[in-house]
């Protein structure tokens, strides 16, 4: 179209008026220039629009880019959105988490502290029984060391307890023999007056010469009779031959109440100054009799050898007991030895 009316306006100036052939020449070639330059420019218009279309192609492709980049950005920015609420909540999560660990931990700590205060005095109580365990292991070893030391001792002691037990047995029996002895030989030198209430009897480690009143003393009296005498005498020579011997004149009397107008004013009275009379006819008749060895007492009425029920039985309770004992003063003192 620009051709068009170049070539229109080249014609009116040949129209309207006369040119040179050099004008013609310079406009020729300023038409040739300019043909060849509108052919460039056209070409270049060309190759533009070409351009341009690709242009637009490619900002077509672009804003198809970037509808997806933007719906790619509002999907991000959605995903940052639900992100950043996610992050928001794991955030206050985190928060309450470590608020609760930290307070747990610190509930811990405590508990932990108090664990170890409870250790340390458990330890130190396990620490002070074991001391007072210690000691008292200490204290059972010493105790079994004095245990076993005592025992020693003890066995050594029972073994020479057993002895002096047995020498003991031997002395006793010894002393039984001895007293069996002194019986027979009491019963012999006493055999003329069995018949007249004399009894001579072993009982209890003793030897029991027990005369009847009718053999001794005449009814309320405590005046030995000449029988009585001669039962002493024979008494006395069998005493002499035995100075190991204690002996014990007990006098008794039956129920029946004595009245005396003397000094005697009852069956006490009585029975002493019989038991004193038998003594004094021992010593008497005894020269050799240590008067230490000998003992007077009274019973009276109140240690029968039968109920005074009857005649015959206070005649059997009317009596003078002269007991023998086998000193045993050295026995015992050896034995507490």
């Amino acid at each position: 179209m620009k051709r068009t009316i170049l070539l229109g306006a080249v014609a009116a100036l040949g129209l309207t008026s006369c040119v040179s052939l050099s004008e013609h020449e310079d406009l020729q070639a300023k038409y040739d220039q300019t043909s060849k330059q509108y052919n460039l420019t056209q070409q270049e218009l060309l190759e533009l629009k070409e351009e341009n279309a690709a242009l637009a192609r490619q900002n077509q492709s672009l804003n198809a880019d970037y509808t997806d980049l933007a719906l790619a950005k509002n999907a991000a920015d959605a995903r940052a959105d639900s992100l950043g609420r996610r992050i928001e909540q794991m955030a206050q999560h985190y928060d309450t988490t470590m608020e609760n660990y930290i307070q747990e931990v610190a509930g811990k700590s405590r508990d932990l502290t108090r664990a170890q205060n409870l250790l340390t005095a458990r330890t130190k109580e396990l620490g002070d029984k074991e001391r007072e365990l210690q000691a008292r292991q200490q204290e059972l070893q010493e105790q079994q060391e004095t245990f076993a030391l005592q025992r020693s001792e003890l066995l050594a002691k029972q073994k020479e307890l057993e002895m002096q037990e047995a020498a003991t047995k031997a002395q006793l029996e010894a002393k039984e023999r001895e007293l069996e002895t002194v019986r027979n030989s009491v019963t012999q030198a006493l055999t003329g007056f069995a018949d007249k209430g004399l009894k001579v009897e072993t009982k209890d480690g003793k030897v029991y010469v027990s005369m009847e009143n009718k053999l001794l003393f005449p009814s309320a009296s405590w005046t030995v009779s000449k029988d009585g005498i001669s039962a002493i005498k024979e008494l006395a020579k069998v005493l002499e031959q035995d100075s190991t011997l204690n002996i014990m004149v007990e006098g008794h009397t039956d129920n029946d109440a004595y009245r005396g107008s003397t000094a005697v004013k009852d069956n006490w009275d009585l029975s002493v100054m019989r038991a004193t009379a038998i003594v004094k006819l021992l010593l008497q008749h005894g020269k050799g009799i240590n008067p230490a060895r000998i003992e007077a007492c009274g019973h009276g009425e109140f240690a029968p050898k039968v109920a005074n029920d009857s005649p015959e039985n206070k005649a059997i309770n009317r009596r003078t007991e002269i007991i023998l004992t086998p000193n045993l003063d050295k026995l015992l003192q050896e034995m507490g030895n």
